[in-house]
């Protein structure tokens, strides 16, 4: 479905590019996508990523192409999967004939795929991978719009020590390269404002958890947190309140695909009172941006809102687009250059990647994990106070900076 919600300053923006003297360009131009669309990958993110990029593709397109080329996306399945991501990434490259990819979900994917696309020579725009390493290790082509896992790490472990009577928390953690050293580092923050901690692991995928969840009822936690991703994590949370321990019996957060407001309800009748994270501009800050993407996102899924990693999906293939056309080529060189010195005002807010080879890490006096790495994407704690209600109506809890309603403990 085409859809016409570019802001007038967006469609000035992108029409003075194309006036711009191009290099020459082979016609489509090719963007890949990549979403998890199969188990035991997220799929509802996954959908909900690829419809964000066809989205973003339509507007592009309706707006006169890149380089007076239409784009063509190609989205293809990583499945959550490291081993499906390296292949998907070598067949975008070597097959698709692609000249950047956006999207991407697990950091499982990320990391496995991310040096096969550096040594093409293809930009990359992560849109939804967390881990640290994604950008620490300061691949030229490698950029990334998500947050890092230690940033949200750290509002999690401030969130759990604002939170009252919490002494001791369970943390139940997928076993990838996202669940892993995220709840290591949600540990080291608990920890350190002296709350005791207990990690599980599970493997991606787990659909009963009835095991861990006897294991965790015995430890008797003031509050539970995940760190999983895609539909196990419905199946956790519904589980755990069948059980005497879900959110409206224990402080729980959920992972962020509660976001998806009909496919939690159904899959989580009893969730009501769980936290989650939404990354991005809260809806009382929306901008004029913002708001267009989720009417036409809205119109094309019939859902009630747009999800966090939809946005980030979003923005991540306008970012290359508009890095193109600035660059007057497809040169993955040049794309590079571009992006190092973008301004892109997108759904998430002004997007820019001010650590770069013009100001690396060391010049900066900033750790190696903010190179390529979007700044300042907000990282907020939402809650369900109703049952049924839709997450764009969840009020922001947490950090005060972004709060819009206090929140309800479940143990007072």
């Amino acid at each position: 479905m085409k859809t016409r919600f570019l802001t007038t300053s967006a469609v000035l923006a992108m029409t003075t590019a194309l006036a711009a003297p191009a290099l020459a360009a082979d016609c489509p131009i090719k963007i890949g996508g990549l979403a998890p669309l199969s188990a035991p990958g997220s799929v509802t993110g996954g959908e909900a990523m690829r419809a964000a990029m066809r989205i973003a593709v339509d507007e592009i397109n309706e707006a006169g192409g890149v380089l007076g080329c239409p784009v063509e996306l190609v989205v293809v399945d990583t499945e959550g999967l490291p081993e499906r991501g390296r292949a998907v990434m070598e067949r975008l490259i070597t097959q698709d004939n692609v000249v950047a990819v956006g999207g991407g979900y697990h950091s499982s994917v990320g990391l496995a795929s991310k040096g096969i696309a550096n040594d093409a020579g293809i930009p990359v725009v992560f849109a939804e991978t967390w881990n640290d390493n994604i950008t620490a290790d300061q691949q030229r082509f490698i950029f990334r719009l998500a947050p890092l896992s230690s940033e949200v790490a750290a509002i999690y472990a401030n969130f759990a020590v604002s939170a009252p009577g919490v002494e001791k928390v369970v943390i139940i953690a997928e076993n990838t390269d996202y669940g892993l050293p995220a709840s290591d580092m949600t540990r080291q923050g608990l920890e350190e404002a002296g709350i005791s901690t207990t990690i599980y692991t599970v493997d991606i995928g787990t659909q009963d958890f009835s095991g861990i969840i006897q294991r965790i009822r015995a430890d008797r936690p003031d509050m539970i947190i995940q760190v999983l991703t895609g539909e196990a994590a419905y199946n956790f949370t519904q589980q755990a309140a069948e059980a005497g321990i879900g959110p409206g019996d224990l402080i729980m957060t959920c992972d962020q695909n509660a976001l998806e407001s009909a496919a939690f309800w159904q899959n989580v009748p009893d969730g009501n009172l769980c936290f989650m994270n939404r990354i991005g501009l809260p809806v009382a800050a929306y901008t004029e941006r913002t708001t267009a993407f989720e009417a036409a996102y809205v119109a094309a899924t019939g859902k009630d809102a747009a999800e966090s990693y939809a946005m980030e999906a979003y923005d991540s293939i306008m970012v290359i687009a508009q890095a193109i056309n600035e660059a007057g080529s497809t040169d993955g060189d040049a794309i590079v250059d571009a992006l190092e010195a973008i301004s892109y005002d997108g759904v998430l807010g002004t997007i820019t990647f001010p650590i770069n080879s013009s100001n690396t890490p060391e010049q900066a006096g900033v750790e190696a994990k903010w190179w390529h790495q979007f700044p300042d994407p907000a990282i907020t704690v939402v809650q369900y106070q109703v049952t049924g209600q839709s997450s764009v109506d969840a009020p922001v809890v947490y950090p005060q900076v972004y709060q819009t309603g206090e929140p309800i403990w479940a143990n007072q």
